[in-house]
C-alpha cells in the first residue's frame, strides 16, 4: 500500500478524489491544526461548551453521542452551528459493527440521526464487506440529502493492549477501503498501513487519511489497557490526524492543552513533509 504522507495537505487536497478528504485537508491547512479532540463528556452542555472553547484549535471533534444523558435536537443544532462557526468537522465514533441492514438504520434512521450531523463515521469490519457496502450505499443513494459531505473511516487497528485488530483483519480493512474509495476516507490505525498485504491492488489515486487515537503528551496509558503515544511518534508513524481525549478535555485548562496539541501536532506534520510555519 502506497503512502502520500510526505506530501503537504494542500497538495493532497488539490488532487484528492474524495470530496470530504479535500475538505478535511483544507480545514487542517487553514487552521494549522491536525488535532481531533475526543469529547467524551456526558451532557449536551459540556459537549457544546467544549466544542465552542476548543473549536478554534482543532480540525475535528469526535463524539460518542450515545454517552450523553440528555441527547436532543439541541445537541444536533448546537454541534452543527459550532462546526460552521469554528470550521471543524464532526466525527461520530459509533464504531458500527453489525449486518448491513441494521447499520443502515443506525446511521440514517433512529433516535441519534447520525447521518444528519456527523461528517465522518467509522466501522469495524468483523461482519465482513457488507458493512462497508451498506454504509456506502446509504450515503451515496440519489435521495441522500447530505451528498458528498459524508465519509467513512475503517477501524483497522486499535491502541488498546491486546487488540485483535491485526493481521488478516487489517489486510481486509485495506481491501475494503480500496473497493469503496469514493466513500472510505481512510483508517483509524496506529500507523500508515504501507506494509499491509492486501488482495485488492492500489490505484494511482489512492490516498487514504490516517487517524491515530491514544495520543497524550503526559501519560503512557491507563488501568484499562489504553496505550498512549506522543503527537511526534504518532505522526512519525504516518498519522495525518491525531486524536486526543483526556489529555485535552480532562486537563486543568483544556484550551491551553488544545493549543499545545495543535502546536506540537502541526510542528511534527511540518517536519514530516519538510515544510515551515
Amino acid at each position: 500500500m502506497s503512502s502520500k504522507s510526505q506530501i503537504p495537505f494542500g497538495t493532497r487536497a488539490s488532487s484528492h478524489p474524495n470530496p470530504l478528504a479535500r475538505k478535511l485537508f483544507e480545514v487542517a491547512e487553514a487552521k494549522k491544526s491536525n488535532v481531533t479532540v475526543s469529547a467524551d463528556v456526558t451532557t449536551t452542555k459540556e459537549l457544546l461548551d467544549l466544542a465552542d472553547r476548543l473549536g478554534p484549535y482543532i480540525a475535528v471533534i469526535k463524539t460518542h453521542i450515545d454517552i450523553l444523558s440528555d441527547f436532543s435536537n439541541e445537541t444536533i443544532t448546537g454541534l452543527k452551528a459550532l462546526s460552521e462557526k469554528h470550521n471543524f468537522l464532526i466525527f461520530e465514533d459509533r464504531k458500527f459493527i453489525d449486518i448491513g441492514n441494521t447499520v443502515q438504520k443506525q446511521y440514517h434512521e433512529g433516535a441519534l440521526r447520525i447521518s444528519e450531523w456527523s461528517h465522518i463515521i467509522n466501522c469495524a469490519i468483523l461482519p465482513g464487506e457488507g458493512i462497508v457496502e451498506a454504509l456506502a450505499q446509504t450515503a451515496q443513494a440519489p435521495d441522500f440529502p447530505y451528498g458528498s459531505d459524508r465519509g467513512l473511516l475503517i477501524l483497522a487497528e486499535m491502541t488498546s493492549k491486546g487488540s485483535l485488530a491485526t493481521g488478516d483483519y487489517t489486510s481486509a480493512s485495506v481491501d475494503y477501503a480500496r473497493k469503496y474509495q469514493s466513500f472510505v476516507l481512510g483508517f483509524v490505525s496506529t500507523r500508515a498501513l504501507t506494509d499491509v498485504p492486501a488482495s485488492v491492488s492500489a490505484n494511482e489515486n489512492e490516498d487514504f487519511v490516517v487517524f491515530t487515537t491514544g495520543v497524550n503528551l503526559s501519560s503512557k496509558g491507563d488501568k484499562l489497557g489504553q496505550q498512549y503515544q506522543t503527537p511526534q511518534s504518532a505522526i512519525g508513524r504516518g498519522a495525518d490526524f491525531i486524536i486526543a481525549g483526556r489529555g485535552i478535555y480532562a486537563a486543568a485548562d483544556p484550551v491551553e492543552a488544545a493549543k499545545q496539541y495543535q502546536q506540537q501536532g502541526w510542528a511534527a506534520y511540518l517536519d514530516r513533509v519538510g515544510g515551515s510555519q
